[in-house]
């Protein structure tokens, strides 16, 4: 039997000061909102991309030499990553994802200027590496004429494969106001397009894929939850219901949401993430509803969801960005829920989601440690392994109401525990956002993840499956790419504690 430590123990110790202290380059104390990890620079490493607000976005590199996370992104017209600082802009939202099919990942950062909701005034930006820098597509004289660029208040963006192709649309919740600013699906028009040349025509399909509501567009996750595969869309929306979106595997997508039982169009949603949380294969949905009560919907037979939230887990907060991980790699996953301080304090909470067997799970709240933060203006949230040790650290951006730096913990608990890192790739060797990674054990039974292609609030996790092993070991990978191919290898005791990459079949 695995034994799990008592409660009392706190998850996370606060390593700000040593990893990435207050400093005007590399943690200006400003408004931030998300964060989304990639590999910004093509090393092969993740870095981490803050949307600022009222000041430049940043690209966290964490320097081995020095033990910390550096910002690449200088105000040098020189640098390759300059153009990333867009000052000007009012960054919220951030994604990253392959949309043209070169293998590497664009960068898309949702500008909200002087709107809450309908038109703002600036618009988004959407960089693509390209004459040695990054360089904005929305902006290229093909696209001006095209008038694809949002110029529209909008919240969360995220990544869909929608046809299996391994080119990623950017999908955006847009914040309507009436019938101006439905929600927004950007990709490249292959026709009019010519990558070898770094021409990317980009055209909004939001009305062919039938996606193009009008909302107070908050949340938005992709991933196989109805499908097998193919990626689906689940949004959580204020002042009306959530949309569940099914791929029907021609491109188009089919609102789920009343008849799964998830619409919930009394709340208002903001955090939301993905996982398998009672380990039998299916995708189940958690999210926070702002001062409302939080969701912990499992899938059951049928594509339908049952609410299993506890009373302390459903308490109402003023919830932000909602995550989903194994922090201390013992088997459970953790939901952490990052609440903004809002009319008093709001400490950020986590709970263990334990799995039984032939019954539902057990939710327990554990000690969050450091990063409570009771005072703290949370707006975004994201998780990664920065320095490779095989244990995800966790790094939360303020804003909002008050200027505060970013900070950065690390997991106290569970360094003796076993852990496997799955990376697959698309047939373009890109991140295979909206994958659905699935290891087999010897004791505990399967363990599903799917590679983030944006969750939280505004917010993209790192595109890596991440397993906690405890003292079990693992003895086969399974890999489900958007387009249904699919892959499976054993693993060996010489990949554990380890990350591992999975190419494309054929690719």
């Amino acid at each position: 039997r695995l034994a799990w430590p008592e409660v009392t123990a706190s998850m996370f110790s606060v390593v700000t000061d040593t990893v990435l202290p207050p400093h005007a380059l590399h943690n200006p104390t400003q408004l931030n909102y998300g964060m989304a990890v990639t590999d910004v620079d093509g090393d092969g490493d993740l870095e981490v991309l803050v949307a600022g607000y009222n000041g430049p976005n940043l690209v966290l590199k964490y320097d081995r030499s020095q033990k910390r996370l550096v910002n690449i992104a200088v105000d040098d017209r020189s640098s390759p990553y300059y153009h990333l600082r867009d000052p000007e802009g009012n960054a919220i939202g951030v994604t990253a994802c392959d949309v043209d099919g070169d293998g590497r990942e664009e960068i898309y950062f949702l500008n909200t200027n002087n709107a809450f909701s309908g038109q703002a005034t600036y618009s988004d930006k959407l960089f693509k590496f390209r004459n040695g820098r990054f360089e904005d597509l929305l902006s290229d004289d093909i696209n001006v004429q095209r008038r694809v660029a949002s110029r529209m208040a909008g919240r969360s963006v995220a990544c869909v494969d929608r046809k299996g192709t391994g080119r990623y649309s950017i999908y955006v919740a847009n914040y309507a106001r009436g019938n101006i600013g439905a929600h927004a699906l950007i990709e490249m028009d292959e026709a009019a397009s010519d990558v070898s040349r770094g021409i990317i025509a980009l055209t909004d399909v939001a009305s062919q894929a039938r996606v193009n509501k009008y909302t107070g567009g908050r949340g938005v996750v992709v991933g196989p939850i109805l499908n097998d595969a193919r990626s689906d869309i689940f949004c959580d929306n204020e002042n009306g219901p959530n949309f569940l979106f099914r791929n029907n595997g021609d491109g188009t997508f089919t609102d789920m949401a009343a008849q799964a039982g998830v619409a919930d169009r009394y709340q208002h949603g903001r955090g939301v993430a993905l996982a398998d949380f009672n380990g039998d294969g299916k995708i189940d949905i958690v999210y926070g509803n702002w001062n409302g009560p939080h969701r912990l919907y499992l899938q059951s037979s049928q594509q339908r969801f049952k609410d299993i939230a506890t009373q302390a887990f459903s308490v109402p907060s003023p919830v932000r960005t909602v995550i989903a991980a194994d922090f201390d790699n013992d088997l459970q996953l953790e939901v952490f829920f990052n609440n903004i301080a809002y009319r008093g304090s709001a400490p950020n909470r986590i709970f263990r989601v334990m799995r039984r067997q032939n019954a539902d799970p057990v939710i327990t709240e554990l000690n969050v440690g450091d990063a409570s933060e009771p005072q703290g203006r949370g707006t975004g949230a994201t998780v990664v392994d920065f320095d490779g040790d095989g244990h995800l650290d966790l790094l939360v951006a303020h804003g909002e109401s008050a200027s505060q730096p970013i900070s950065v913990y690390r997991v106290n608990q569970g360094s003796r525990n076993n852990w496997l890192r799955v990376i697959p790739r698309t047939r373009f060797g890109a991140f295979a956002r909206g994958a659905k990674v699935v290891i087999h054990t010897k004791q505990s039974g399967v363990h599903t993840r799917v590679i983030d292609g944006g969750s939280g609030y505004l917010c993209e996790m790192e595109p890596v499956a991440h397993f906690g092993l405890g003292t079990d070991q693992a003895t086969k990978i399974e890999v489900y790419w958007p387009d249904g191919r699919s892959l499976a290898r054993p693993v060996t005791p010489a990949d554990m504690n380890k990350v591992v990459e999975i190419t494309y079949p054929g690719a």
